[in-house]
């Protein structure tokens, strides 16, 4: 049976004990692991794998030995409970080998869960599960979280107390970092909130998030943007060391001053401008952003992409020019530009 990406997240916390099997296929290979763990999860308990009710097999393994998996479906082990095999990394070559598990399952056996990566619509190994009246098929895509996913996440975490704006800031979090990144933020917050209990603030939510370099870069355009041209060289060797390159801060250049002219352009003012950015902005980041484009004004801003233009079309050609320079000096003139 094929689950839909609808369908998949409540079956992934609540999986059916009674069923044959479960493959959950997809590309980002850390997306799969995490469902993976949380349907295993579901069905032995954490205790499951320190009771042995847990057998893992390799796709390389079960290629060398094809009773492998059939082996771990039918062995009862030491402990009382729920039992899951699992074959990690599989693709069409082992679907044979699975349909012939599959066919000599009967109640009381291991539950089969296998992972893959992507696997196209006429895939035999996809085509097996979907097909048979008692195993689930479900793809995991690079889509954003939704809101009950990222709910449940939070609940997971124990994460309760949350404010309008701090959801708001973790939903775009969620967008922009990895599944992996994104749990240890929660876990790292709800570990900064223990025996908290105001409100998860946004300042509390950015304090938790992981830096990077993203967040450097902003750090350099804010400066500009600001007029604080005397702070513009230290920060840029710092990145330079980090090995951001002087394209990648124009394109960062480009992309934050078209967000203030967007801001600064709208008809209702800044303060309307700002409310209809996508995805929105909150809290300190936001007021930050608004005062910015007040500041600048709308034509203002249209000179500054109109030299911001000028240094990308410099950096791409094919002149010999010390590249990091000449972004340092649109910068410190973006800078200068921005207090006249």
């Amino acid at each position: 049976m094929k689950l839909s990406t609808r369908e998949a997240p409540g079956y992934f916390a609540k999986p059916n004990p009674e069923a044959t099997g479960l493959l959950i296929y997809g590309g980002d290979a850390m997306r799969v692991a995490l469902r993976r763990q949380e349907v295993i999860r579901a069905l032995i308990g954490e205790s499951g794998a320190d009771e042995m009710r847990l057998t893992r097999i390799a796709a390389a393994d079960l290629r060398k030995d094809t009773a492998l998996l059939n082996d771990a479906i039918k062995t009862q082990g030491f402990f009382p409970g729920p039992r899951v095999a699992f074959v990690e990394d599989a693709g069409d070559g082992l679907a044979e080998t699975i349909g012939t598990a599959l066919e000599d399952w009967a109640p009381g056996d291991a539950q089969v869960i296998v992972t893959a990566g992507s696997l196209a619509a006429r895939s035999k190994l996809r085509k097996l599960f979907e097909d048979h009246a008692n195993a689930y098929a479900t793809g995991i895509y690079d889509d954003p979280p939704s809101r009950a996913e990222i709910e449940a996440a939070l609940s997971q975490a124990g994460l309760k107390n949350i404010s309008t704006d701090a959801m708001a800031s973790l939903t775009d979090l969620s967008r922009v970092l990895d599944p992996g990144d994104f749990r240890q933020t929660l876990e790292k917050i709800a570990l900064y909130k223990l025996g908290d209990e105001t409100p998860l603030s946004v300042d509390e939510v950015e304090l938790s998030a992981p830096a990077s370099v993203e967040a450097g870069i902003d750090d350099v355009l804010h400066i500009a943007a600001e007029g604080k041209a005397h702070e513009l060289g230290p920060v840029l060797r710092r990145l330079e060391a980090q090995g951001v390159g002087p394209v990648g801060l124009c394109i960062g250049a480009l992309r934050h001053f078209k967000m203030l002219h967007r801001v600064a352009s709208d008809p209702g003012g800044a303060g309307a401008g700002i409310g209809k950015l996508r995805p929105p902005v909150f809290g300190p980041r936001r007021d930050r952003l608004q005062r910015q484009a007040s500041a600048w004004g709308m034509q203002k801003l249209e000179r500054a992409l109109a030299l911001l233009l000028d240094t990308d079309l410099t950096l791409r050609s094919t002149a010999n020019v010390p590249e990091m320079a000449v972004m340092e000096r649109a910068l410190l003139r973006l800078a200068w530009m921005g207090r006249r």
